[in-house]
């Protein structure tokens, strides 16, 4: 039986690599969980998940292969370090920067395996392998979201991101109170879990049969029931495009032409009335726009990471060179786990 672990650190990390513990299970292997920090709920674990306790527990379970959305792992736990990602925003700082902590980096789509083997020329100690995200093999048949006071009208999906610079819960706050308060739509809002609790506990009070908060770890169910998606720098609304929806954005960092990006909050309520009625037009960019950041539909991007792992771990690539040493990073990893040992 071949172990695998999943390095975690965060609540959003669950919904993203589920499907691939599945996978994992249905191929009669076995997956433990090792949680770092405590940035997360343990009451999302599911009973039947094996977490592990401690990073000792961590080297003695000896994985031959780590799956992690997290930008560093350490190299000391045993098995190849694979990336899969934490969202598609490659606007934020950091997503296409490299640490010399993978073996492998399994890619959404066209877009990031161009960007990642241009990143590999300048840093050729790792391999590139598209398979798809684990994370959406769910969406598509995910069930859509409810809630008490839901109606049969158009529900607006609100989801801004957390990072300060990006975020548009300020710029938005009072526009959405009074668009809210009318009834021919309804409203959603899902924050980031690193949400700002200040802005969080400022939209709850605006919660009325018209405005719902979600608290949920599953977001596939939430973009499903909902008809259009207000946001703005965010990884989400790559998410919401895999179903073929209009997007809406306040001040997106690098806007594309499949986005509807307003730069005032005072645009939201016609830029809305416009993507309710999705031309065709719209719908062919979102759709171009997909194509490159995750063309696979078909639900089977965690079998084709797996696969894509067992391949670097079955046959491992020659050409590449070694890691980066980075004595200062390695360092740091091991005393923020307590973990000594050579």
């Amino acid at each position: 039986m071949k172990h695998y672990l999943f390095y975690i650190a965060h609540n959003y990390d669950f919904e993203i690599l589920r499907p691939l513990q599945q996978e994992i299970l249905r191929r009669g292997d076995d997956v433990a969980w090792f949680v770092e920090g405590k940035e997360f709920n343990p009451d999302y674990f599911h009973q039947h998940e094996r977490v592990l306790d401690n990073i000792n527990q961590v080297v003695d379970y000896n994985p031959r292969a780590v799956f992690t959305p997290s930008n560093l792992v350490p190299l000391f736990i045993p098995g190849i370090k694979v990336q899969v990602f934490h969202g598609f925003e490659w606007k934020k700082k950091g997503h296409l920067k490299i640490r010399g902590c993978f073996d492998l980096y399994c890619t959404q789509g066209p877009f990031f395996t161009q960007k990642f083997n241009q990143l590999k020329t300048r840093h050729p100690h790792f391999s590139v392998i598209e398979t798809g995200w684990p994370k959406v093999d769910s969406l598509f048949n995910a069930q859509a979201y409810t809630w008490p006071s839901q109606r049969s009208v158009k529900t607006i999906l609100y989801a801004p991101t957390f990072s300060p610079a990006l975020t548009s819960a300020e710029a938005l706050y009072e526009e959405i109170s009074r668009l809210s308060k009318d009834q021919k739509w309804q409203w959603i809002i899902k924050f980031h879990p690193k949400m700002d609790s200040l802005w969080v506990k400022k939209y709850q009070n605006l919660c009325s049969e018209n405005l719902h908060i979600a608290e949920t770890d599953s977001l596939a169910p939430i973009l499903q029931s909902a008809d259009l998606i207000v946001s703005d720098t965010s990884s989400i609304i790559t998410e919401f495009g895999l179903l073929n929806k209009p997007i809406i954005t306040l001040n997106n960092r690098a806007p594309e032409e499949h986005l509807l990006n307003i730069t005032q909050a005072s645009y939201l309520e016609e830029t809305i009335i416009q993507a309710l009625k999705a031309e065709g037009n719209l719908l062919k960019l979102i759709k171009l726009n997909m194509q490159q950041m995750h063309p696979y539909s078909d639900g089977a991007s965690s079998a084709r990471v797996l696969d894509a792992a067992e391949k670097i771990i079955q046959s491992p690539p020659t050409e590449l060179k070694a890691k980066p040493y980075n004595l200062i990073r390695k360092l740091k990893m091991r005393k923020k786990l307590n973990y000594w040992k050579l």
